[in-house]
C-alpha cells in the first residue's frame, strides 16, 4: 500500500484518480476547495457513480492550492507520489492559479522529500500545439488564451522543479468507462476517457520504472505507442509497505 496525494480532488479527472487508486489498494489524500464535490466518478463508478465516498483510506482536506499553508496539510501524511489535476474557469480561479498552485505543491514536496509528480495539463500546451485539432487551436488562440498561458507556465515550473515529473497532456476528455487503452502519440490527438488518463497518472507516480519520467507525453485512445499499466508488486507498494 502506498499513499497518493491528489491536488484538485473534486475535478472529473481527479475523482477518477482517487477511485482507481483506492481500488488498487492505496491510500489517498486529496486537496480541494469543494470537498462536498468529491464523489465516485461516472466513468469507473458504474452504479455507484455520484455517490459520496465511504472509504477509510481516503482523506479529503478542504483548502486552497494557492495557499502554501493549505498545501502543506496534505504532506502531514507520508506521501509517495502526487497527482496535480487542477481546473476551473479563469474568471473563477484567477489567471495564475495553475502555476501558483503547482509551485506550492513542488515546494511542499521538496520540503518532505517526495519525488514523484504527475501534472495534468492538455493537448496543445507547451510544444504540443500542432497536436491539437484545428478547432481546438482556435479556442486556444481566443477564448482559452489565458488558461493556456497559465498551463504553459505550469508546465515550465514543473520541468524546472528537479523532481521526477511527468507532464500528462490528454486529448479530448470524456467521462466514458475505462477502456484500458492509453496510447502515447506524436500526431494529432483524439479523445480519451478520464478514467484512462487516471490510470496513466497513477502509473507515473507509483511505477518505479515508468518510462515517461521527465517527459510530457500526449495521450489518446487511438494511434501512437501503447502504454500498459505496471501491475508488479513494486508498483502496488508490496515491496515497501
Amino acid at each position: 500500500m502506498k499513499t497518493v496525494a491528489v491536488i484538485g480532488a473534486s475535478g472529473l479527472t481527479s475523482t477518477e484518480c482517487i477511485y482507481q487508486a483506492l481500488k488498487d489498494g492505496h491510500k489517498v489524500v486529496g486537496l480541494t476547495r469543494n470537498a462536498d464535490n468529491v464523489k465516485i466518478p461516472q466513468g469507473s463508478g458504474g452504479a455507484d457513480a455520484d455517490k459520496p465516498y465511504n472509504d477509510p483510506n481516503l482523506k479529503i482536506i478542504s483548502g486552497d492550492v494557492t495557499k502554501l499553508s493549505d498545501v502543506e496539510k496534505v504532506f502531514e501524511d507520508e506521501i509517495d507520489g502526487v497527482i496535480v489535476a487542477l481546473g476551473g474557469k479563469t474568471k473563477d480561479v484567477g489567471e495564475t492559479m495553475l502555476t501558483d498552485g503547482t509551485k506550492n505543491v513542488i515546494a511542499a514536496m521538496k520540503d518532505k522529500g517526495v519525488k514523484r509528480l504527475s501534472v495534468v495539463t492538455s493537448i496543445g500546451a507547451g510544444d504540443s500545439e500542432n497536436q491539437a485539432p484545428f478547432f481546438f487551436k482556435v479556442l486556444m488562440w481566443t477564448a482559452m488564451k489565458k488558461i493556456f498561458t497559465d498551463k504553459n507556465n505550469q508546465e515550465e515550473v514543473t520541468r524546472n522543479s528537479g523532481l521526477e515529473y511527468c507532464i500528462v497532456r490528454p486529448g479530448g476528455l470524456t467521462v466514458d468507462p475505462p477502456t484500458g487503452v492509453v496510447n502515447v502519440i506524436d500526431g494529432e490527438a483524439g479523445s480519451i476517457p478520464r478514467a484512462d488518463v487516471a490510470q496513466f497518472c497513477i502509473g507515473a507516480v507509483l511505477d518505479p520504472d515508468f518510462k515517461y519520467i521527465g517527459q510530457a507525453p500526449c495521450i489518446s485512445s487511438v494511434g501512437g505507442t501503447s502504454w500498459t499499466k505496471d501491475r508488479s508488486a513494486a508498483a502496488r507498494g508490496g515491496e515497501n509497505k
